[in-house]
């Protein structure tokens, strides 16, 4: 069967060859001018199949305003909030507050999490794949003794689902990372002890190279203008070549993939998938001393910033910023993220030379990804994966394959199913 994956970020290209690997002939439909060159490009470097968890949540809520107005805080908005923002946050509100949604959906995306490390560590195993990529754990910083609580609370959770974890005291976490001498506040942690890291970008490239060898088709600076379908089924898609020319590409089935940009590729279908830019930044500085820098991921809990050492290079990113498509970097957000390195590896990287982006989560109102087949017998979805795409990519496309082949799925897919918005 021929099928056509739209999007080259992480989702796309390991869909592609979740897809390729069982015999399919794939074509990818990218309009940028490579793999993985928006939301996977400068994302935070960790694969942390324990720590999943649903963007709509109560407790959540109730920090927003607070966290609003500390300058430092984690969560930004632009004002006045555009309608879209608006229906956004209206729509995740009644998620939040819907009994016993919250819990089922961490669930759901925990035995995702663990079904993803299952199959990322066969890609690690079948192919030779350089992203500086590491499985030297995720540590959560614990700041405060309320937040040593929550670990503590957690745990009975992730030992049911079988992630292996332990609870750290402030000597424990200097033990196991023992370039964090800096002065923020320590009062424990909790480590994810087969959670990993690499750049997702590196291994975007190094992914869609391996597709290519087994004969996927790349189409590179190709717009998606539009989706040929009847009341049935997805004809073909019409795409602007480079040279601004049109042609129509057919196909038997086509694939979703597209991140924040989905909804306006199925938008003429009548279906509406409410995916939201949920915006981040990070910065990636080069290591002057590697005796000071994270061993794997550090999330500081204090400031809301994740610390990842990849190969020579620190990625530290943050913020979760509802602005629509808007990609300037203020220099507080860089700020902020300079402050909570220092105050956990003083004297790690050069920050003053380190490379500034911001990107789009393709966040849904409840959190749990869309993936399934759509409203035509030959469209399917793999989008709208939030902060987690790198993270839940390879387990995803594995599910989603198995959906395309009409195959029973390897853990339930209620949660994601996308007409759970009434698409």
């Amino acid at each position: 069967m021929h099928i056509v994956v739209i999007g080259a970020g992480v989702v796309g290209v390991t869909s592609a060859h979740a897809l390729a690997r069982r015999g399919h002939r794939v074509t990818v439909v990218e309009r940028l001018a490579g793999a993985g060159l928006e939301t996977s490009f400068g994302n935070a470097g960790q694969r942390s199949y324990g720590v999943v968890y649903p963007w709509a949540s109560a407790a959540m809520v109730k920090q927003a305003l607070p966290w609003l107005l500390q300058a430092d805080g984690p969560l930004k908005m632009h004002l006045p909030p555009s309608p879209a923002t608006v229906r956004f946050l209206l729509a995740s509100l009644r998620f939040a507050f819907a009994p016993g949604v919250f819990g089922l959906n961490k669930r759901a995306m925990l035995q995702m999490g663990v079904f993803s490390r299952q199959r990322f560590s066969e890609l690690e195993r079948d192919l030779d794949l350089a992203f500086d990529g590491g499985t030297g754990g995720v540590l959560q910083l614990a700041s405060s003794p309320a937040m040593m609580a929550e670990y503590r609370d957690l745990s009975p959770l992730l030992t049911e689902f079988g992630v292996a974890h332990r609870l750290l005291g402030p000597i424990e976490v200097r033990e196991a990372e023992p370039g964090m001498t800096g002065d923020g506040p320590l009062h424990g942690g909790i480590q994810y002890q087969t959670d990993g890291t690499g750049d997702c970008h590196l291994f975007s490239q190094a992914l869609a190279a391996a597709c290519e060898e087994q004969g996927v088709t790349f189409l590179y600076q190709h717009q998606v203008q539009r989706l040929l379908f009847d009341a049935h089924r997805i004809q073909g898609v019409e795409l602007r070549q480079p040279d601004g020319a049109l042609e129509v590409l057919e196909a038997d089935a086509f694939v979703v993939s597209a991140g924040c940009w989905s909804p306006a590729l199925v938008a003429e279908l009548g279906v509406k998938l409410p995916i939201y830019p949920v915006k981040g930044y990070s910065l990636t500085a080069p290591l002057v001393d590697e005796t000071r820098a994270p061993v794997s991921t550090v999330h500081d809990d204090n400031l809301k910033v994740v610390s990842t050492r990849l190969g020579s290079r620190l990625r530290a990113t943050g913020f979760v910023e509802l602005s629509d498509f808007r990609r300037d970097i203020p220099e507080a957000r860089l700020a902020t993220i300079r402050k909570s390195v220092a105050s956990r590896f003083p004297g790690c990287a050069d920050l003053e030379q380190a490379t500034s982006w911001t990107g789009f989560r393709p966040m849904t109102p409840d959190g749990p990804a869309i993936l399934g087949r759509g409203p035509r017998d030959n469209l399917y979805f793999n989008t709208g994966h939030g902060t987690f795409g790198w993270t839940l990519s390879a387990g995803s496309a594995e599910l989603l394959a198995q959906v395309v082949d009409g195959e029973p799925t390897a853990i339930p897919l209620d949660a994601f199913r996308p007409d759970r918005f009434r698409v």
